[in-house]
């Protein structure tokens, strides 16, 4: 099974997080009669701003109209289900690389989300990596120009700070060292051009921008083939497998529930004057062993246990510190996650089961 066997927006725990997300004191009204866009419309980040901006839609009668961009239609539309016939969304088939295959006409905000997250892709072709990032920014940013301007979102990523020493937690001013001579690097530097084009824009062309830098983001939409652990491991949960662990699994990382990693993007949109936003639940700094323990407890009835590739390491274990993104500047302006670690694995598990049932 993989993520677009299942349609997202139809799932009962996506609409729940969406209406959850409407409901929160924001000042939705800023968004009244705009017309916004959303690239990589069919990603997990993404189709979760699609979603609240239909729930805030409905539920503050704003008069929106959501575009959402997407490269491979088929797929796009076995995941939007019921979304497809709601009268304020639109969707739109394009590549941000190809200038002219955008969205025709203006709009009031760009939630810019088009780039291969997948390690695996970035590794079979880092030029579409790169090309999405760069290229789709800087195409994006053009159209918007050339509509009037407004305010540009681009979903940024914790891999723009590189290797930061001297810290615990990474502040948005932090800058570290990166190998850019690398392919893999296509996602990280592309990212930090991406991040470059958009300050240039604001200086040469007064467009407004926001740049969400987020941690390592799990939920219902994420695919099972991903290739990071946490999709790995809600796979294993998924099918009923053991958890094979090839190492301790005693590196730390900060997890965050989707929905609210989109509640923190929309906090940071309609309250902040900050141009840059940390995203991540420290509650959610634990190791990869600890995450996969959790796995294995939301579902018990499955009988499902964890294997070490090296018997050892079921013995030895001790976490070690990693940097995890301070996110402090997004927490002052009322911004706090609402979902615990384990609520969360739960409700990404229960995305799927409701898919088959």
């Amino acid at each position: 099974m993989q993520s677009n066997d299942i349609v997202v927006f139809d799932s009962p725990v996506f609409q729940e997080d969406a209406r959850a997300i409407a409901s929160a004191e924001l000042p939705w009204e800023k968004y009244r009669g705009h017309r916004i866009l959303v690239t990589g419309a069919s990603g997990m980040i993404p189709m979760y701003i699609v979603g609240a901006l239909l729930a805030a839609n409905e539920l503050h009668d704003l008069g929106l109209t959501v575009v959402g961009l997407v490269r491979n239609r088929a797929k796009a539309e076995s995941r939007f289900g019921a979304a497809l016939s709601n009268p304020a969304f639109e969707l739109a088939v394009g590549d941000v690389s190809d200038a002219e295959s955008l969205p025709a006409g203006s709009f009031e905000t760009v939630f810019h989300g088009a780039s291969p997250a997948r390690p695996a892709l970035h590794n079979q072709s880092p030029t579409t990596t790169l090309k999405a990032n760069v290229l789709g920014t800087i195409n994006l940013l053009d159209a918007q120009v050339a509509g009037g301007g407004g305010s540009f979102v681009l979903l940024s990523s914790s891999e723009v700070y590189g290797a930061v020493s001297g810290t615990d937690l990474i502040a948005e001013d932090a800058q570290g060292v990166l190998g850019h001579f690398a392919p893999r690097a296509a996602y990280s530097e592309g990212k930090r051009v991406a991040e470059t084009a958009l300050a240039a824009y604001q200086a040469e062309f007064g467009i407004r921008p926001l740049v969400l830098r987020f941690g390592h983001i799990y939920g219902p939409g994420m695919a099972l083939d991903d290739g990071r652990v946490q999709a790995d491991f809600l796979a294993d949960v998924v099918l009923g497998r053991n958890i094979r662990m090839m190492s301790a699994g005693a590196a730390t990382r900060t997890y965050t529930y989707v929905a609210d990693a989109a509640l923190g993007t929309f906090t940071a949109h309609l309250k902040g004057d900050d141009s840059v936003y940390n995203v991540a639940d420290n509650a959610g700094n634990i190791s990869i062993r600890q995450l996969a323990e959790i796995f294995v407890s939301a579902r018990p009835a499955k009988g499902i246990e964890l294997e070490f590739a090296n018997p050892d390491d079921s013995r030895s274990f001790s976490p070690v510190a990693s940097l995890g993104l301070d996110s402090s500047r997004l927490s002052a302006l009322g911004w706090s996650p609402r979902v615990s670690l384990a609520e969360g694995v739960n409700r990404a598990v229960q995305s799927f089961e409701e898919a088959t049932n």
